[in-house]
């Protein structure tokens, strides 16, 4: 006979999965959107090896899903939400809401941060013009 997980085990397991700082770190580079894992190595400046065992926990717990595009591998969140629990602890704690901004593509080599990199600066005033 299976034992049904109750609410307050299921909401346990999930604070203890986020609870780790790097997965909380990690979460938040991804916000919305999606992040390889050269980009978290080059914005969180840990090693890969370090990163993708982070990746893997959040993965197995379905906080996480990843897709392939050639050979990077792009990590996004399965419930967006999740990052409305990391927020309000930093609420509770009195985190200033400008540390939730972590996404910086400046550093990573992949090819989507490369495109929206280019993006970024052809749309940026040239120095002289008006």
């Amino acid at each position: 006979m299976s034992k049904q997980t109750k609410p307050h085990e299921k909401i346990g397991n999930l604070l203890a999965s986020i609870g780790n700082p790097v997965r909380v770190q990690i979460l938040l580079a991804i916000g919305t959107g999606e992040a390889c894992v050269c980009h978290l190595e080059a914005l969180l400046e840990l090693r890969q090896a370090y990163i993708s065992q982070q990746l893997m926990v959040l993965r197995k717990k379905k906080i996480i899903k990843s897709r392939r595009e050639g050979k990077y591998i792009y990590y996004r969140l399965v419930n967006p939400d999740v990052l409305e629990i990391v927020r309000a602890a930093g609420e509770i704690l009195g985190v200033p809401k400008d540390a939730f901004v972590i996404q910086d593509h400046s550093n990573c080599e992949c090819p989507k941060c490369n495109i929206e990199a280019e993006i970024i600066s052809t749309n940026l005033p040239v120095s002289g013009q008006t």
